[in-house]
């Protein structure tokens, strides 16, 4: 590693230690030549590699932020806490890394993303709903509704099926 301070390559690390829930390792470390101090990070590297192919063949890098741009804009104003937001593109972008080596259909992240939006906020789900099935119909939403509304007969309380990691 070369010291940010004096730009030589000799230094040794003093601590090393899992940060970010082990998603990280921070290392401090000390210049041989300088003697000063200055800290590290290791992570792997996930976004640089997986690509979304979108409906029409065009391929763009996996962006969290574009995922979590998208929850929040059908979150809108729910009363719906901006970690929970964050974790739910955060368990997305792990799911599809676990998933997909190299490409990512965005119709697969789509699903993904609606799947946990519905176990969220009923209202939320709609919202990404509409956007990203297109809805042309007054009947295609409709059916949606009654889809959703079928399915939430079974199930205990909404606020509970949000898993925290």
């Amino acid at each position: 590693m070369i010291c940010p301070f004096c730009a030589e390559d000799n230094d040794k690390v003093i601590d090393s230690r899992a940060c970010d829930g082990g998603c990280a390792i921070r290392r401090r470390r000390e210049c041989v030549s300088c003697s000063r101090r200055y800290t590290t990070y290791e992570r792997i590297e996930k976004t640089a590699r997986l690509a979304v192919v979108k409906k029409d063949g065009t391929r763009t890098p996996f962006d969290l932020q574009k995922v979590l741009a998208g929850v929040q804009a059908a979150c809108g104003k729910r009363p719906i806490p901006e970690a929970i937001k964050v974790r739910l593109a955060q368990q997305v972008e792990e799911e599809i890394h676990r998933k997909y080596e190299r490409e990512v259909p965005s119709t697969a992240l789509g699903e993904l993303v609606a799947d946990k939006l519905r176990d969220i906020d009923q209202i939320a789900y709609i919202r990404f709903a509409s956007e990203y099935h297109d809805f042309r119909t007054l009947e295609e939403f409709a059916h949606e509704l009654n889809q959703l509304r079928e399915r939430t007969k079974h199930l205990p309380n909404q606020h509970d099926l949000f898993p925290n990691k």
